[in-house]
């Protein structure tokens, strides 16, 4: 029988250096990219209603390209110590989306940012990762501020934003398309989850 690596012995075997960490929720795990992930994440971005919105869009992605991204995606982590992680549903293991962080050379900030397949979207769970991933980059990372660029016509980003306590901070130009900032810092962050913890909102 073949031995189908854990995410501890994936990222030992292949990506030497790097701990990719692996998030829970209640209906989602967050964890390091995978070779069979490639499949469904050349299938997300050939969808014209997922690529729409996305930074160098929007025109469809061939499996080449998002080949491209993926790796691009892994070496982010190594080069920069945090993120995007793979996305799946914890009781099917069904591939659900990508949420995490990006911040290259010449980013206007650390970016939280989340693209999930259409087939799972209006389950709330972009505002679900997404709120995993800020208490990791606030909590473990010691980040004090955490951005979102939105595109202006991306109502559903934007709901998933102000769910996470994202404020707009202005627009600013992008890759030659004007952008939304969303942000919020880390006491902010601190406030806003004392305050749903207290009123029991567990739920995204």
């Amino acid at each position: 029988m073949d031995h189908k690596a854990t995410d501890e012995e994936y990222s030992a075997a292949h990506l030497p250096g790097i701990e990719i960490p692996v998030l829970t929720t209640e209906r989602l795990r967050l964890r390091s990219f995978r070779p069979e992930d490639l499949d469904d994440y050349a299938a997300m971005y050939a969808d014209p209603a997922v690529v729409r919105y996305l930074t160098g869009g929007p025109e469809p992605w061939d499996r080449a390209r998002a080949w491209r991204h993926m790796a691009f995606l892994l070496g982010h982590w190594r080069l920069g110590g945090a993120g995007i992680w793979a996305v799946e549903h914890r009781e099917t293991g069904a591939f659900v989306g990508s949420i995490g962080f990006a911040a290259p050379e010449g980013w206007p900030g650390f970016e939280l940012a989340w693209t999930l397949a259409p087939r799972w979207w209006g389950n709330g769970y972009a505002t679900e990762g997404a709120r995993a991933a800020l208490a990791y980059a606030f909590e473990v990372l010691e980040k004090e501020r955490i951005i979102s660029l939105i595109y202006p016509e991306n109502h559903a980003s934007i709901r998933v934003a102000e769910r996470l306590g994202e404020r707009p901070q202005g627009l600013l130009r992008h890759f030659g398309r004007d952008m939304l900032r969303y942000g919020i810092d880390r006491e902010d962050w601190r406030r806003l989850e004392a305050q749903r913890k207290r009123k029991g909102r567990g739920s995204p």
